[in-house]
């Protein structure tokens, strides 16, 4: 019996098109992140990991949409290898399964090396030109979710227990339980 061919997708936010990564291509599961790929903390990527098989194929667009960093993406490749679990990039053009030769094991480092030097470069240029934008005034940074009035009723509300949990305490001001955090801990 073969496996299932089990596609792959991730984008960074909910408002990017998943359809051009695998459109057109046969795959009998499919799992979907909304996330970025900056590590392997992703909850469908966890899940794809959980119920692929031996004898299964885990088909990804690119290289980049499995992991961004070197590290992240050999040791994904060679944990689904070591399980009998093939891997295919449809851009790269690129197949790894147990029977990889040392020249596909090469290729692996170096366009996975070339993906990661790509991103250090996009965030190099995203860093010069916020800075750049700074310097004329043009950009003043992230815009505070709460005003300095409302961040003073958060922390009265939150002295005076009127609220059982960060996460209610944050629901009723319109931000996330993390964003709670960060206000309380500026007292």
């Amino acid at each position: 019996m073969t496996g299932q061919r089990v596609g792959y997708i991730r984008v960074s936010t909910a408002d990017q098109n998943v359809g051009r990564q695998l459109e057109g291509v046969h795959c009998d599961k499919r799992f979907i992140d909304y996330a970025s790929g900056k590590n392997i903390e992703r909850p469908e990527f966890k899940n794809m990991m959980n119920y692929v098989r031996e004898g299964d194929v885990i088909v990804v667009h690119s290289m980049d949409r499995l992991a961004r960093s070197l590290k992240d993406l050999v040791g994904i490749v060679d944990d689904m290898i070591k399980k009998g679990i093939a891997i295919e990039f449809l851009k790269e053009k690129i197949t790894f399964t147990a029977q990889s030769t040392a020249m596909d094991n090469l290729m692996l480092q170096l366009m996975g090396a070339f993906a990661e030097f790509e991103r250090s470069l996009i965030l190099e240029r995203q860093r010069e030109g916020i800075k750049l934008a700074a310097a004329k005034g043009k950009y003043k940074g992230r815009v505070k979710a709460l005003k300095p009035a409302q961040v003073e009723a958060l922390n009265l509300a939150w002295k005076n227990k009127e609220y059982t949990s960060k996460a209610a305490l944050g629901k009723a001001f319109g931000i996330t339980r993390q964003t709670v955090y960060k206000y309380l801990t500026k007292l």
